[in-house]
């Protein structure tokens, strides 16, 4: 494998035999492979739809080059339109009409967590799955439901770890988006900073996703005499805050999570003079650095990008965050061999101990296994300078249950 060493664990050599073979299992032929997708193609989420397009090309391109151990892959992609009911009602179709022997890459929290209690309910895989919320993580009420985002509450934990060290006094004003998304992380970053939540959150402001505008909120989070400013928000309400903020002639220690930190989707629109010295939590080796373009691996995924989707911007987070996921979909598959049961698929799906991959920032690994479904507990504190996210260097690593 070229982009990455697998390590077989003893429990998988060790696992009983009595498995259903490919044969007997749904979305499996002699020579095809159907996975399932649900995608934003529109609605609010949109921007993050490109992930799909990604992941469905990487697919194509696997199957010019003769597919996975000899069966090409179909990856069905439907549009959800960030909509819970719409989600729900596409995957069942997925699972009942089109048979698909596993979910891929499935994009936001509450789709995931609708979905998931029918598909473990059947023993259905939901792999890869693009939410922060904790919920569908909990491996014991889930076993079906592995992640590829970073958890809520790990980010959170390693924002708080870093402002505990390096700003221990900080006045923090925090604000979320009014759902799981931004309530989720605003539980578990106090709950990192533990008995200093108290005394160092001065406010908490929420906005609802539908409002046109949170200029209101961001004169709230002034008013509160804060100095540090911690943005679980997405990216479209990210610029607007850091836009506001500078419009007011306030410059607080500004932190925005990793889904609001997108260089095209909110800094870029903020403006250069809105955002210098913002941080995040970053994981991947950003495409639109430059330091990271002569990575051999990012060369390829350029290459990848200017062949199969040229009219996409390939110096986003989104589509290089589908190809990586992509990448370790057909990784699963090849190590299934020809059983294809939907248990096979599961045991390989957890089996990536501790495993580097080329567009993983230097010292960062991911690491899903059979106890934890939440494969990213590490991650990068960067800086934006300029346009471009620059690594500071510090790794925090947090130690957090899974599905906590």
């Amino acid at each position: 494998m070229r982009f990455m060493k697998i390590v077989v664990s003893a429990s998988l050599l060790l696992w009983p035999i009595g498995f259903s073979r490919a044969a007997d299992t749904p979305g499996v032929t002699p020579t095809e492979i159907r996975l399932g997708q649900t995608m934003p193609y529109s609605g609010p989420l949109s921007a993050y739809s490109v992930s799909g397009k990604v992941s469905v090309a990487y697919m194509n391109m696997i199957n010019e080059q003769g597919g996975v151990n000899g069966r090409k892959i179909n990856l069905i992609s439907r549009d959800d339109a960030f909509s819970t009911p719409k989600t729900v009602e596409q995957v069942r179709r997925l699972v009942e009409e089109d048979d698909v022997l596993a979910m891929f890459l499935m994009i936001g929290s509450p789709g995931v967590i609708a979905t998931a209690k029918y598909l473990n309910s059947r023993g259905v895989p939901q792999l890869l799955s693009s939410a922060g919320s904790s919920i569908p993580a909990n491996v014991k009420e889930y076993p079906y439901t592995t992640m590829w985002s970073m958890q809520y509450q790990v980010e959170a934990a390693i924002l708080a770890t870093y402002l505990l060290k390096n700003k221990p006094d900080a006045k923090i004003a925090v604000l979320y988006q009014n759902d799981e998304i931004g309530k989720g992380y605003l539980r578990f970053f106090k709950q990192t900073l533990g008995a200093k939540a108290a005394s160092m959150i001065v406010t908490e402001v929420g906005y609802d996703i539908t409002s046109p505008t949170i200029d209101s909120q961001v004169a709230q989070l002034k008013s509160s005499g804060a100095d540090t400013v911690v943005l679980a928000t997405s990216t479209k309400f990210g610029a607007q805050a850091f836009r506001k903020m500078y419009e007011l002639g306030w410059n607080p220690l500004k932190m925005v999570i990793n889904a609001g930190s997108s260089i095209p989707n909110a800094i870029k629109p903020a403006g250069r003079e809105a955002t210098q010295g913002i941080l995040s939590v970053q994981f991947m080796a950003l495409p639109d650095d430059e330091a990271n373009w002569e990575l051999p691996a990012m060369k390829e995924y350029f290459a990848f990008m200017k062949k199969y989707l040229p009219g996409e911007n390939p110096y986003d987070n989104a589509p290089l965050s589908g190809y990586i996921t992509a990448q370790f979909m057909v990784e699963i598959l090849k190590k299934c061999g020809n059983d294809l049961s939907r248990e096979n698929v599961m045991r390989s799906a957890n089996d990536f101990p501790e495993v580097p991959h080329p567009l993983l920032l230097p010292g960062v690994t991911y690491n899903a296994t059979p106890t934890d479904h939440t494969p990213h507990h590490m991650g990068m504190i960067s800086k934006i300078e300029g346009e471009r996210w620059a690594p500071t260097g510090e790794v925090i690593r947090v130690a957090v249950p899974a599905g906590e």
